[in-house]
């Protein structure tokens, strides 16, 4: 299997960087923001405040086979940047290793120029990469989120 690479989409969200920073931070939210289908529900998290804060996320595959992920915040500076590492999936027991990391640039007062880097560079298991290669490194699957976003804010 090829190495696979950081992958980064960007736009501009008709919201101030408060408002997406709220959302982004609220894993209770998260669903709202995910365009790939894998993320249901929050299982143990509250609002996200610090380097360091973990959550838990329920998720499924595209088998319908459910999963739980275990998630640490890595960049945290509020109302501009917000990151978590996926730690680990709980249910098999598997170190994951990739990065998502949300980058917040004022425009207006009613506009953000809102990045979104998906690193998958530090997962080992082979496994774990194919899926990341999949469902998530790639381009358009960021796009979609970002576009999820902006509607979640509407």
């Amino acid at each position: 299997m090829s190495e696979i690479s950081k992958v980064t989409a960007s736009r501009q969200v008709p919201a101030a960087p408060q408002e997406i920073f709220d959302l982004l931070s609220n894993p209770e939210r998260h669903a709202e923001t995910d365009a790939s289908g894998s993320v249901v529900s929050t299982d143990k998290g509250e609002r996200l405040k610090k380097v360091g804060d973990t959550f838990r996320m329920n998720m499924v595959k595209g088998d319908g086979s459910e999963y739980q992920t275990e998630n640490e915040v890595f960049a945290f500076v509020e109302n501009r940047v917000i990151g978590w590492k996926n730690l680990r999936n709980l249910t098999s027991e598997v170190e994951v290793g990739a990065k998502w990391l949300y980058e917040l640039e004022p425009i207006d007062a009613e506009n953000t120029q809102l990045s979104l880097n998906y690193d998958p560079t530090e997962i080992e298991n082979p496994q774990v990469q194919a899926l990341a290669k999949e469902k998530f490194a790639v381009e358009s699957n960021l796009e979609a989120s970002l576009a999820a976003i902006a509607e979640a804010l509407a």
